[in-house]
């Protein structure tokens, strides 16, 4: 039960992290969606690789790396999910920077839907009678919004299945957070560093060419796409799928607060009852939960 408290814990700051992260990419809104992701990816795999160095892990990591080697179903499926996590920070990114905040709260609302599918159809997790009405409820607020957009919201879309489906392949990858992480980044860093060489030969980088503020910015993302990404691998491996899938919901929450009120997006009455509604099925999902592991924790003592 500890365990799965830790879990809970680490699961949850990722995503409160992940929610005020809109305000973040705002302040480098000037800068080109591209090269941030490039940057994301470059500065994670160095902030991640010097904390390895620091813990005195290298030879933990030379090992996991050839364990992999050595299976390679587990090799690609790794390698796909490093694909699929940097999909969904591009996709993000340049949302957050043209305006679409609201969409991404949507995103990341039915991102926990297709989480609790996957566990459901692959993992044989299997929800009680509450935990499915809570799910319907959700779902049809998640699909009120949908509709209340009136076109295909592909942004919502490309965001709920990419970190869907990275999120199912880490709960299959036994691999310590920290280092998983600079195995991830270490797969896309040849794609980086070839972009940034390109970037700065047609003189198009941001990066040294605009102020320090920028700079610092830019070489910050690695802290801010590691430390989340390390909290949530933590955590994921703690708990079951479902229950990952619906602390998910604090994220696009805070992103939905960040978007209308901050940065003043379209918030109507339709946003608003399907805003309810899937609080209404949080609600209903977590608070036995909660009454569980409290009454299992009182049998312990």
């Amino acid at each position: 039960m500890q365990t799965e408290k830790k879990g809970v814990i680490f699961a949850a700051v990722s995503f409160i992290i992940w929610g005020i992260m809109p305000i973040y990419w705002k302040q480098i809104d000037h800068v080109q969606s591209d090269e941030i992701l490039t940057g994301r990816i470059l500065w994670a795999f160095v902030f991640t690789l010097i904390a390895v160095i620091l813990m005195r892990d290298v030879r933990a990591l030379l090992a996991d790396f050839k364990d992999l080697w050595g299976n390679q179903k587990a090799f690609w499926s790794l390698f796909t999910a490093s694909i699929l996590v940097t999909s969904n920070w591009f996709i993000y990114i340049w949302a957050v920077n043209h305006e679409y905040i609201v969409q991404t709260s949507l995103g990341y609302y039915i991102n926990p839907l297709a989480s609790v599918l996957l566990g459901i159809l692959f993992l044989k997790e299997r929800l009680s009678r509450t935990q499915t009405a809570a799910v319907i409820v959700a779902a049809i607020g998640v699909l009120m919004m949908t509709i209340s957009y009136g076109k295909f919201p592909w942004i919502a879309i490309a965001l709920a299945l990419t970190f869907a489906l990275y999120g199912f392949i880490k709960k299959n990858i036994k691999l310590d957070a920290m280092r998983g992480l600079v195995i991830e980044t270490m797969f896309m860093l040849p794609f980086a560093v070839g972009y940034y060489c390109y970037l700065f030969v047609q003189r198009d980088a941001a990066f040294l060419h605009i102020d320090w503020k920028t700079d610092l910015l830019l070489i910050l993302t690695g802290i801010a796409t590691a430390l989340p990404l390390v909290l949530y691998a933590k955590g994921v491996q703690l708990i079951p799928l479902y229950v990952a899938g619906f602390i998910q919901y604090i994220a696009p929450t805070m992103m939905l607060f960040i978007g209308v009120i901050l940065y003043k997006e379209t918030f109507g009455k339709v946003e608003l009852l399907s805003f309810s509604m899937i609080w209404a099925a949080l609600i209903l999902f977590t608070v036995p939960k909660l009454i569980a592991m409290t009454r299992r924790d009182h049998l312990k003592l």
